[in-house]
Formats: C-alpha cells, structure tokens, sequence
C-alpha cells in the first residue's frame, strides 16, 4: 500500500522494525516536544515487544511458543490479549468454514513458506496428508480462564495472519491514549487511519494492482479515504514459486486442501473499524474466492472488501462488497 499526502500541516513519522517487517507512525496537525515524541516512541516499541513476547512463533520463550512446545492436555495459562485474537482466530475458522486456520504451520512449513526452511517445493501427497493430520482448530481447547491446551501432538499456531493487524491497533491505542486524533499506523501494508493526513483531509492510502513480482512505483487499482478505519490486503503477487509446469505457486493455502490456492482473484482489500478484522479477513476471504467470500463479507456489519480479480492481458477487474464504496470514498484509479 502507498500513502497519498503531501504535508502541509505538521507532520510526524518515524518507523521502526517489528513483527519481521517495518512499521510507520505518522501524525498529523500538531507539533511534538522531543522528549513527548521520545516518550511516544518508547510506548510503542514497548507494546509491540509485549505483543511479541505473546504472540511470535520466533521468540522461543513467548507465550505462543511455549504452547507449541507443550506436549498434548497439558493446559497453558495465556494472556488476555492472547487469548483475544485467538478466540478471533477460532470464531473465524467457524465462520469461514475452515478457510482461516491458525494450526496450520506445519502445512506452510512443508511448502516452503513458513520459518523452518526456504526450499520450496511441491510435496508428495503422502506428506501432504501427514502434514495435514498436525492440523485442525478442533483439537484446541481454550477455557473462560484463559487456558489453552491441545488433545493431539505436533499441533502448533501461528498467528502470523492476524497478529500485525493487532499490533497495529494496539500501536493506534498508545496514541489514542495520549490524546492524539490525528494519525496513521501501519505493520508492513496493515493499515490504521484517524482523523485527518497533513492537507486536513482523510488519509489517502493506494492498493496496489496484484502484478506478480510486484515492485513500488507499479500501478494503483484504486485509492481510498479513510479516517477512523483500518485497511488490509491479501495476494498472491509478492511471495511464490513456480512449480514443475512453470505455474506460480503462492504463499497463501487454503487449510480445507493444505494446498495453494488456485483461482483467479489477485487481491482482496479489507476495511473495517480495526486492523485485527481486517487482517485476519483478507487473507480468509482470498482462500474462499470471490462468490462465497463475498458472502462472508457481508455477514461483518463492520466491515467491507475490494476483490481485484485477474483477466487476460494483464487487465484487472474490481468487484466490492455493498458497504465498501460508503466505506471508502472508493473510485477507480488508473489501472494497468
């Protein structure tokens, strides 16, 4: 995603390094005393430390990590915030049938895509199916005191799909807290808008056009205004392999399968009143395709979606849900 302001008013960015990506922080109409914007950073580097010490499947002694190394029925207590964006996590995978998984590492770890390696590979079907079997949100067990056990070994979450957009909402309530109204707050392209950018106006973020290989400079499928809102955007242009036919192969698996998904969508888009939603929404409704997620998107009275779906020649069209152009101020940028 790109942001679209020229500063007129004062502006305030600063970034930093979280979650394995970069992060921004941007604010709008106010001049900050050095030791107040010291004070602002340390806050929001000090949450987002926390949110990884919960939450990483890299940091061998957060929270998340210790649970993947506990043997089966041995329950773990786990933080608040934790157990938040997990029961998230779980309503989803009802609600979406199976399309949004946590537990699936293994799968992604088998095709390439996760921590453990980088060679990446069709697999047999025979360890396909082994993989499988370390998967599935039913063997979780999470009590109203918050813990959390497995009934099978080798079952493991991830919370890499949802995570950055709770940093980025956790990253907006520092903010908030200190009386600021004016601001943009991002994880990689998971976005958080309020108030007004440096011109007065909503924050302008661009979704990009779904090229593979994508790279910055590469054409807009349309720009939105946002204020109060969060934006997410899930693809398969950025992250892929070609496998043994020359097909590329992404980095996104549908959990019902453990295989990539192959359909002709090149992005979806997710808005809602916060990045944890539209986070864990974009990358859902991409597994399920256009037809049934529009009819997921629809059940969220707080959210909407932008699908780009790919035609010939390198052409895209875009398809919204019925909240998305009330959402957004959506119009049609030039496209490639």
């Amino acid at each position: 995603m790109a942001l679209l302001s020229a500063a007129e008013l004062p502006l305030v960015t600063w970034t930093g390094e979280t979650m394995g990506s970069t992060y921004t922080v941007k604010i709008a109409g106010t001049n900050l005393a050095p030791a107040f914007l010291d004070t602002l950073k340390k806050e929001v580097d000090d949450r987002l430390k926390e949110v990884n010490r919960q939450m990483s499947h890299y940091i061998a002694d957060s929270e998340l990590s210790r649970f993947n190394r506990a043997p089966p029925n041995q329950p773990l207590k786990i933080s608040p915030e934790f157990a938040r964006v997990l029961r998230f996590a779980l309503d989803l995978n009802r609600r979406s049938g199976g399309a949004f998984d946590p537990t699936l590492g293994p799968v992604i770890n088998l095709w390439g895509f996760g921590e453990k390696t980088t060679m990446r590979r069709t697999p047999s079907d025979d360890e396909l199916r082994a993989a499988m079997k370390q998967t599935g949100c039913q063997h979780l067990t999470l009590t109203a005191n918050n813990e959390l056990s497995k009934d099978i070994a080798g079952l493991t979450l991830n919370l890499s799909a949802i995570a950055k957009g709770f940093g980025v909402d956790e990253m907006a309530g520092v903010l908030r807290r200190h009386g600021l109204t004016n601001l943009y707050v991002s994880i990689s392209g998971d976005v958080f808008a309020d108030g007004h950018n440096a011109k007065g106006q909503k924050w302008q973020v661009g979704i990009s056009a779904p090229v593979l290989e994508w790279r910055p400079g590469d054409p807009l499928v349309t720009v939105l205004a946002l204020s109060g809102q969060a934006v997410s955007t899930a693809g398969d242009y950025q992250r892929f392999f070609l496998n043994t036919q020359g097909r590329p192969q992404g980095h996104i698996f549908d959990p019902r399968s453990g295989r990539p998904v192959q359909h002709n969508l090149g992005s979806v888009s997710v808005v809602a009143d916060n990045c944890l939603t539209t986070d864990a929404l974009d990358t859902t409704l991409f597994v399920l395709g256009l037809e049934e997620g529009l009819h997921l998107i629809e059940s969220y009275t707080n959210a909407a979606a932008l699908f780009t779906i790919r035609e010939a020649d390198n052409k895209f069209r875009l398809n919204p849900s019925s909240r998305f152009t009330g959402m957004t101020g959506f119009k049609v940028a030039d496209g490639p």
